[in-house]
């Protein structure tokens, strides 16, 4: 049986030396040679293989040097958590096998971005224009995109079953009794990383999801369907539109919970209660939803397994894999207190 020492001998560095390089002490300091050596000797002398192939996987991990870019600014994420919970996923993941970020790239600044090749791997989160981060990252096999509101073929990509959400949702609804359901949601654009260009307007995914799924029913009404900015505001504006009109719906799905917490304080300003007049589905599930009044019936995106999935990807593209693949999450409709019980007929 070979032993530390044997190692150590033959590599012409001490027992604790070895011991320390091959349980991948990062505090140790030994030229990337050495180790290299040591690793290569342990398995001339056939030194515990199976864990001896834990360890060099480890050790390579924790030489891997990557890169997130985000749209969303340090404020968006305090406004609404959904971005800042996908890049705990992401940090915590990175953590965990050792793998170092060590540029975290902020798209919403329009500042001019030097091109980074030289990163081991890169991660975006957010609707960022593919043609301008393959600019700044030409190596397409190591990107993921995570959150994207376009189909990407030829990237590995990340984002929520808004479909079955979405479904999920109307169906809840319609099993309470309700038939005249409006949908409010934020402007979804692609976006662009050079001043010179404009961002380019797409569909928004829960709102044509939500249109087909009605369409499909014969209860899709255009006058309920309002979008804005995504955020508490636009949520307040939209559902005062929503008010104004003659006849209003009785339930209302809203496209993250920000924009919820506005329109339920439009709906208490004007005296209509919650659930009783009209029923109110959020999407997120934040923190805060559960302590509204009353408590939020939301979508529940899964966004932290979203960035810990994004890296896995990550992992397997830096372990050879060469064909693309889509992750769809799906979501978990959290029933509350808003959703209400069946309508009186």
């Amino acid at each position: 049986m070979t032993r530390i020492k044997d190692i150590a001998l033959e590599a012409g560095v001490s027992a604790a030396t070895v011991s320390r390089v091959l349980n991948n002490d990062v505090t140790l300091a030994v030229s990337d040679e050495t180790r290299a050596r040591i690793f290569s000797i342990a398995e001339q002398l056939q030194y515990k293989p199976s864990r001896l192939r834990r360890m060099k996987k480890e050790e390579r991990l924790s030489r891997q040097q990557i890169g997130l870019l985000m749209w969303s600014s340090l404020q968006d994420e305090q406004d609404d958590p959904y971005f800042s919970s996908i890049r705990k996923g992401i940090e915590t993941r990175c953590e965990e096998l050792g793998i170092s970020i060590i540029k975290v790239l902020r798209g919403n600044n329009r500042t001019e971005m030097q091109p980074i090749h030289e990163l081991d791997g890169l991660i975006v989160v957010g609707s960022i224009d593919d043609n301008d981060v393959s600019q700044l990252y030409k190596h397409s096999n190591r990107l993921i995109f995570v959150n994207h509101s376009n189909e990407l073929n030829d990237f590995d990509t990340v984002k929520v079953h808004f479909e079955q959400a979405t479904r999920a949702v109307i169906s809840h609804l319609r099993k309470l009794g309700h038939k005249k359901i409006g949908y409010i949601g934020g402007n979804e654009h692609v976006h662009r990383l050079s001043r010179q260009h404009a961002d380019i307007p797409v569909v928004e995914p829960r709102r044509a999801f939500f249109e087909k799924a009605l369409s499909e029913a014969g209860l899709y009404h255009e006058e309920f369907v309002w979008q804005a900015d995504w955020s508490s505001n636009g949520g307040y504006e939209s559902m005062n539109r929503l008010l104004q009109l003659d006849s209003r719906p009785t339930a209302c799905f809203i496209g993250s919970d920000p924009m919820a917490v506005g329109a339920l304080r439009a709906l208490h300003e004007h005296g209509v209660r919650v659930p009783e007049d009209m029923a109110v589905v959020g999407f997120d599930d934040i923190e805060i939803s559960a302590f509204l009044n009353p408590p939020l019936t939301t979508v529940r995106a899964h966004t932290e397994h979203m960035g810990r999935t994004a890296v896995q990807l990550l992992l397997e593209r830096m372990e050879g894999r060469e064909a693309a693949v889509h992750i769809t999450i799906n979501t978990t409709l959290i029933v509350r207190e808003s959703c209400g019980s069946t309508l009186q007929k």
